[in-house]
């Protein structure tokens, strides 16, 4: 059986491999991509501009491609310190505390900007919004979120509240939701908790892609639950993710807000509603069935599906890592990852993994010390 500490490596080295697989490729089609790359995307990329890439719009300033992981890992690894800071669960208390002075305060190297900086710097104007209004306008954390666009940027690091919730997938649900309280709103923080839910639910000793699935849509809400429900749908009737890619798309059209032209998005794109999702979480799920777990074939399905693949390939790969361990990530894309990233990918799961179980053991005593005084409460009744 795959152990919890290598579900944890697999789950945070998985994602940002697939991170760094779909940056170069961010906001195009499947098409566009087959075009400028002769086929669909196996491997690491150089930048969709070459060597221009330090002047085409919209990419610059930043070098995707070539190894380099985005925001969505930057994120990641920020939480994780959190919670090694932390060493118990996390509230939307905790994203002020500790968060927030993590990103404003502390430089560190940026892969895209090849260069130390600020994370704030890197981040996009939905990320941004957690420094504006708690670190500069004091808000509520507990509803920092409401009124950012509504888009993915909670869920796309909300991996690590899964992990530490290993097997628990409603515990990792709640605690998400608070969590991503600081940050977004509406379906932008439905799928946090949602995308900690699968993977909690995929650390599961018999975890399978299906039972992720169940896992999440026994907690998904509104919009979210329908479009997992429609995409997941579609995606039982495919075997490969090359016929997966236009059906997918057109199961989570009607959920998705931003429009057919992800570059140019609609008039109604990012606003709450209880009827619509963010296309990337159900996107991802629906890549996990069809690559029925496999690390290689959820991940390259992720990625060449285009749009926001960067954040659906982050969030198959951690689904997927945790489903299976580290073994079935190629050990040449985690180098190539760390090397081109400057980033250490093993020292943040060792981390987390410590606080997983320290945290497992605060809430055992927890409950023990409930059930003992629910226990004495009860006394009496049976007395009578």
């Amino acid at each position: 059986m795959t152990s919890l500490d290598d579900r944890i490596a697999g789950s945070l080295v998985g994602a940002a491999v697939g991170d760094a697989l779909g940056g170069p490729v961010e906001g195009y089609t499947p098409e566009q991509i087959v075009q400028r790359h002769g086929g669909r995307i196996t491997g690491f990329v150089g930048p969709w501009h070459g060597d221009g890439w330090r002047t085409a719009r919209p990419i610059a300033p930043y070098h995707k491609g070539d190894g380099h992981v985005t925001d969505d890992t930057l994120m990641t690894h920020a939480l994780v310190r959190v919670y090694t800071t932390v060493r118990d669960h996390l509230d939307a208390y905790a994203v002020a505390d500790h968060l927030v002075p993590d990103l404003i305060s502390h430089p560190r190297w940026i892969p895209e900007l090849e260069a130390e900086a600020l994370p704030v710097q890197r981040l996009f104007l939905a990320e941004k919004w957690l420094v504006a209004r708690l670190h500069y306008g004091h808000a509520d954390p507990r509803e920092a979120g409401t009124g950012n666009i509504v888009n993915c940027g909670a869920a796309m690091y909300a991996s690590p509240v899964g992990l530490v919730n290993a097997a628990d997938p409603a515990a990792a649900y709640r605690e998400a939701l608070d969590i991503a309280g600081a940050h977004q709103s509406s379906y932008g923080r439905e799928a946090a908790g949602v995308l900690a839910a699968a993977v909690a639910a995929a650390c599961a000793p018999d975890a399978t892609p299906a039972s992720v699935v169940d896992a999440s849509l026994s907690l998904a809400k509104d919009g979210t639950r329908a479009a997992i429900e429609a995409v997941c749908e579609t995606a039982a009737r495919h075997g490969d993710t090359e016929s997966a890619l236009g059906p997918l798309r057109e199961a989570v059209a009607p959920f998705d807000t931003v429009g057919p032209d992800y570059r140019a998005p609609s008039l109604a794109a990012r606003r709450p509603s209880r009827l619509h999702a963010v296309e990337e979480l159900p996107i991802a799920l629906g890549m996990l069935l069809v690559g029925g777990g496999d690390f290689r074939r959820t991940v390259l399905g992720a990625v060449n599906y285009g749009r926001d693949c960067d954040s659906i390939a982050t969030m198959a790969g951690a689904m997927a890592g945790a489903l299976h361990g580290e073994g079935p990530v190629p050990d040449t894309w985690a180098k190539t990852v760390a090397e081109a990233s400057r980033l250490d990918l093993h020292t943040p799961a060792r981390e987390l993994t410590e606080v997983a179980y320290e945290i497992f053991a605060r809430d055992s005593e927890r409950r023990r010390a409930h059930e003992t005084a629910f226990a004495r409460l009860a006394e009496d009744r049976r007395g009578q």
